[in-house]
């Protein structure tokens, strides 16, 4: 994003406030425009010749370009481990960690690891923690029992 001073162009199409066209305009009548309005001159792009170039409120192009950084942002998938043998301190724990993730908008990956006939208390501890968790996310799949391990992945709502 290019503002006021930083748009190099001898001239630019120019879009008022309130978005009305006010056609090609030289650059230096804009940014005279643009500071007798106390607002900013944004360049949106700089394919074209003439660069688009808008007049937005002070400040708003760049708190409008942190909000466009932070949507974009794909959702990380943390994995957080777990045994079926786990305390209730533990528990409690890891379900805060996971509460605190999901609310950053990150996925919440829960493997526990299984050993012997362990698989129906891992998929009790998992479905517990679905339950506890659901006001915060969604799970992608139910619950996958294969080998050593059975998981589950929460998405943030």
């Amino acid at each position: 994003m290019i503002l006021n001073e930083k748009i190099k162009a001898s001239e630019v199409e120019l879009t008022g406030v309130n978005g009305e066209s006010l056609g090609i305009v030289p650059t230096k009548e804009a940014l005279a425009l643009a500071k007798k309005l106390k607002v900013d001159l944004v360049c949106t792009s700089l394919m074209s010749s003439p660069p688009p170039c808008k007049l937005t409120a002070a400040g708003a192009a760049k708190q409008e370009a942190q909000q466009d950084a932070k949507r974009e942002r794909a959702p990380k998938v943390k994995e957080l481990r777990l045994t079926p043998q786990i305390e209730e301190h533990d528990l409690a724990t890891k379900t805060d960690q996971a509460a605190r993730l999901l609310k950053s908008g990150d996925a919440v990956l829960f493997v526990v690891r299984i050993q012997g006939k362990e698989g129906a208390k891992a998929k009790e501890l998992l479905e517990s923690l679905l339950k506890e968790l659901k006001p915060l996310g969604r799970p992608t799949t139910g619950i996958q029992l294969s080998g050593k391990q059975a998981q589950v992945q929460l998405n943030p709502l």
